[in-house]
């Protein structure tokens, strides 16, 4: 019955194309002072809280000075969007529990109101399309301001990793994607772009980037990461960061950033997700921390506490990871999320009987903010009147919640321009910068007598395999559903690229997991006819709705139902071989003796192992988004030279695992009895349709009283008969030190582009922080002695290199 009233009253806002965001309710002018004002107290006057003449932190106290303990612990619950509305046809009404969280939690966040997907069951048809997004998210804010005492408007926090999780927005390369690219520019305009889309339909917030480190890629969320280097990781993540969030106080277009996931969640043990991270401190200090000390500096104003747990500690209730580490030493200035129902998760962990007591340590811990609201909604408040836990605790973490909602304008300007989503949202200057992101993500793995790029004019060419035209196998986890138009598969972008005259044979000829043969036949009938065989085979992280699904979102691995999702949150590997018949029909297309293209699309490196010998190229694309088609298609027939690198490393076999590049100096490089220690393809690889000559390698220290610094040129030539670009990689060893350090680390990378018989001098500048070594309690050191500079094009072709040689300790904190 109370459905159908909130319905009815909401008549009038249900969407017409009519009303503009500052429609749903005017600003008040204040006769004294001038200013346009939200009563959003409702009390006829500018309070100091409703004044944005005065300065943030005054707005913050006197607005917490009015609030009961329960309202403050509502700003501290960020509860399930989706719920909160729901759409007939292009009619959208607010729900029960809209009110029943507004009423008796005054819930001060939602996550996910616009976010699609199978586990929320929301579709094209009953999810919230651009426009309507918009006017839903003024809607909500109109309700929030209008029936809590004190008017405080609502965060909207999104998932963001490659594109706004929504219907109709536009959707880029998963993560591992964009750092194949090692352009941290192109990602820093990326991130600019999902926060336009995102800002515009009502989000504030939008989670990502991940910063977890892949060690290990049976885990299921590799394709979510940057891949194995915390260096790359670190500037990849700052410059999203600075995408999210340009210049803070905010201006139009922006969100906030939430790193994910603090901290070592990637860090699995035998790749399980969310499993145990066994890594000593000074590790944490130089490979796990940096990333998100990088993006901490860059500006991010949220961070989320990963499932994991640390030498007994899980991250939820971590105070010296969350408190001391990250608010204070960092000075972290933003607010602490769990991940979703992280809080509760502490009973699974053994390390609390009962809710009031989760809730408890992990609001003592310095976590302010309950994704979920599973635990802090029903026990924070008896946990301050019972002494457990400080009020000055809550108020803290309320402030820091409170500070960036006045930062982002919600209490000033609270609803967004219902015009601007179609506008902005998959406009045509963002899908061409996806096709770009896609095209400069692309690795070119191996070009047998240089196969490729194909000719356009070719007679016939075969197009093989279940991720040949498959739209969301395209595109990775976190993705919202997709109209059948938006994607460009692989064989779509073939067809618009050859000329009228080439005949194109398309089979998809088996699928990623089922064991079916029945399409073998089709595929070798079609490859038989051809001059090439394309075969586009890998993985899938795209989920379906008769999939079923963790309390917390990730997928539940079934043997009763075979989808072809093998890679994706919950989806961790034991193996990392080509599943399902995929690689019984390469092997059948091989014994046509054909020219063999082999395109890879997935989610975590697989294993090529004697597919690598009966292929004459391979091109890994990972998920290249929904332009993904058209940029393999640029690569695949030379109008686009790949420049693609791995940022993780693809091994041999599963036994070798890990087989990350920058071991210490005794780590996994020896030789197996039955293989080598090395992995097939190493960090840093990628071939290219022209040649690159690297000379007049020059180093020269700078020693200062208090810093050191290292100049570093290298000249480059692009000796091929292709224009092109290169990736070059500067490595660092330190050769003597007081504890043992990486055989090789990056420190340095620029992506240049090079015209044919074109010379560049490139420059790097490393400072102390580049070489320093963690000591003990905080304190970092760059000690007196050698170093090797290595520069080349991936972690195993050096090409030049020089040894320096540091004369006095240089010792300080970060």
């Amino acid at each position: 019955m109370k459905k159908k009233v909130i319905c009815s009253v909401l008549l009038g806002l249900m969407v017409s194309g009519q009303l503009v965001g500052a429609d749903y309710i005017k600003p008040k002018k204040d006769k004294k002072t001038g200013i346009s004002y939200y009563d959003l107290n409702k009390n006829g006057h500018l309070d100091i809280y409703e004044n944005p003449a005065f300065a943030v932190e005054e707005r913050v106290r006197a607005l917490l000075s009015q609030m009961t303990l329960e309202e403050k612990v509502g700003q501290m619950l960020t509860s399930l969007g989706w719920p909160m509305y729901e759409r007939q046809g292009n009619t959208i009404c607010l729900t029960e529990q809209l009110v029943r969280e507004i009423e008796e939690y005054h819930t001060g966040s939602l996550w996910g109101f616009m976010r699609a997907d199978p586990w929320t069951q929301r579709t094209l048809t009953t999810g919230l399309t651009p426009a309507l997004a918009a006017k839903a998210s003024n809607m909500l804010q109109k309700y929030a301001i209008e029936h809590g005492r004190l008017g405080i408007p609502l965060f909207l926090a999104e998932e963001c990793p490659h594109g706004h999780m929504a219907i109709g927005t536009t959707v880029f390369p998963t993560s591992i994607g964009q750092a194949s690219t090692w352009n941290p520019e192109l990602i820093r305009r990326m991130g600019r772009a999902i926060a336009t889309e995102a800002s515009a339909q009502g989000a504030h917030i939008g989670y990502g980037p991940v910063l977890d480190l892949a060690r290990d890629p049976r885990w299921s969320r590799v394709e979510e990461t940057y891949g194995e280097d915390a260096y790359l990781n670190g500037v990849m993540g700052a410059a999203l960061v600075k995408g999210f969030q340009g210049e803070f106080p905010r201006t139009k277009g922006k969100v906030i950033a939430t790193l994910k996931h603090f901290a070592a969640y990637g860090w699995t043990e035998g790749g399980h997700n969310g499993g145990s991270a066994h890594v000593g401190n000074r590790e944490m200090e130089e490979a796990i921390y940096p990333p998100f000390r990088e993006a901490v500096a860059a500006g991010a104003l949220s961070v989320m506490s990963s499932y994991n747990e640390i030498d007994g500690i899980p991250c939820t209730a971590n105070s010296n990871l969350l408190t001391g580490l990250l608010k204070e030493r960092w000075q972290f200035k933003g607010f602490v999320v769990s991940d979703l129902y992280a809080i509760g998760g502490l009973r699974e962990h053994g390390v609390a009987d009962t809710d009031y007591e989760a809730a408890v340590k992990a609001v003592n811990a310095g976590v302010d903010s309950d994704l979920g609201t599973n635990v802090y909604a029903g026990q924070l408040v008896n946990a301050v009147k019972r002494g457990d836990v400080q009020e000055v605790v809550i108020n803290k973490a309320v402030s820091r919640i409170l500070a960036l909602k006045f930062h982002m304008g919600l209490f000033d300007h609270p609803f967004v321009d219902e015009r601007e989503p179609e506008q902005v949202v998959a406009s045509t200057e963002h899908l061409e910068l996806a096709r770009e992101v896609a095209r400069q993500s692309i690795i070119l793995l191996k070009n047998k007598n240089e196969l490729l790029p194909l000719n356009k004019k070719m007679k016939t060419i075969a197009v093989i395999g279940p991720n040949a035209d498959n739209i969301y196998n395209m595109l990775g986890d976190y993705t919202a559903p997709q109209s059948e138009s938006s994607v460009v598969t692989v064989l779509d972008g073939i067809r618009q690229k050859v000329s009228n005259d080439t005949h194109i044979i398309y089979a998809k000829g088996c699928a990623v997991r089922d064991s079916s043969k029945s399409g073998f036949q089709e595929a070798i009938e079609a490859a038989r006819q051809s001059d090439v065989v394309v075969m586009v085979m890998g993985g899938s992280s795209a989920r379906d709705f008769s999939s079923k699904y963790e309390e917390t979102g990730a997928a539940k691995v079934s043997d009763s139902h075979i989808s072809d999702m093998e890679s994706g949150e919950g989806y961790d590997r034991s193996t990392l071989e080509l599943l399902g018949r995929q690689r019984e029909l390469i092997r059948e297309v091989g014994k046509l003796n054909k020219p063999i293209v082999l395109v890879l699309i997935k989610g975590r490196p697989l294993l090529l192992e004697g597919i690598e010998a009966e292929v004459d190229a391979i091109v890994d694309a990972w998920y290249p988004g929904m332009q993904g088609g058209n940029a393999v298609a640029d690569v695949l027939f030379g109008d686009y030279n790949p420049a693609g690198r791995l940022t993780i490393s693809v091994p041999r076999s599963v036994g070798q695992l890990p087989v990350y590049y920058n071991t210490k100096r005794k780590g996994n490089r020896s030789k197996y009895i039955e293989e080598e220690g090395t992995p097939r393809y190493p960090f840093g690889y990628g071939l290219s349709y022209t040649s690159f000559n690297y000379s007049d390698l020059k180093a020269e220290v700078v020693e200062a009283e208090d810093s050191c610094l290292v100049n570093i040129s290298v000249k480059v030539r692009n000796e091929g008969s292709r224009d092109g670009d290169e990736v070059v990689q500067l490595y660092l060893r330190d050769e003597v030190a007081s504890f043992t350090t990486p055989f090789k680390q990056l420190c340095g990378f620029q992506r240049i582009h090079l015209k044919v018989g074109e010379t560049k001098e490139i420059t790097f500048r490393l400072d102390k922080k580049s070489l320093a070594l963690y000591m003990q309690n905080e304190e970092w050191a760059v000690e007196p002695g050698r170093f090797t500079l290595m520069l080349g094009g991936s972690s195993e072709q050096i090409y030049q290199q020089k040894e320096i040689e540091i004369t006095k300790r240089y010792t300080f904190k970060m």
